[in-house]
């Protein structure tokens, strides 16, 4: 049973006869950047994947153990913080054919609704802004438990995943491939690892 509640046989969320302990898990959170990864793949020239990560992010996460019309979700990126291990490459997707940086720096989401799926699995829909343009996505999640570390933080933790079209985001700049295709996947797959700290 997770965090967002849990369904009944008919499929709906239910939120009466709440655990103590997921009760216990409501209140407000901000993300660990030290133990948390966003991160994206791309399919490049049709034969491989490219991986990237951003480093400079913040973010907030505000849980309700009974409720999870309740609970909510913001991230802020840097997008100057793009890494994909190539400085070449980084350097072209932080300019004008791709994030424009200097024009929009800061990529955005902020949760508009929560749902149960059943056991540790759970459904956060948002609004995801990039380049100036604001389109909603849904990121599917699996809750991987809470703990005390040994600085006496309450931590809970999630992996997520989802799968956008750039070009509904106006980042659109390709190159054909004489054998057909073109250099950069139109699907992009977001992967998120996230730690929490529960606020004092």
């Amino acid at each position: 049973m997770g965090i967002f509640g849990s369904r009944n046989s008919a499929g709906k969320t239910r939120t009466s006869a709440v655990n103590p302990e997921l009760a216990a898990l409501t209140g407000d959170y901000t993300i660990d950047p030290a133990h948390t990864s966003i991160g994206f793949v791309a399919r490049h020239a049709m034969v491989t994947n490219v991986k990237g990560k951003f480093l400079d992010f913040t973010g907030t996460l505000s849980l309700d153990g009974t409720d999870p019309s309740r609970c909510t979700a913001a991230l802020d990126v840097t997008m100057e913080s793009i890494s994909t291990g190539n400085e070449d490459r980084d350097g072209h997707l932080k300019s004008a054919d791709f994030f424009a940086i200097e024009q929009f720096p800061t990529m955005t989401f902020r949760s508009t609704r929560a749902e149960a799926l059943g056991g540790s699995d759970y459904r956060i829909t948002g609004d995801l802004s990039i380049l100036g343009v604001t389109k909603p996505i849904t990121i599917d999640l699996e809750f991987h438990g809470s703990a005390k570390d040994p600085f006496g933080n309450d931590r809970v933790g999630f992996e997520g995943k989802a799968e956008i079209l750039r070009s509904e985001w106006g980042l659109t700049w390709n190159a054909a491939l004489e054998t057909g295709g073109v250099l950069v996947s139109d699907k992009i797959k977001l992967n998120f690892d996230i730690s929490a700290i529960k606020n004092a």
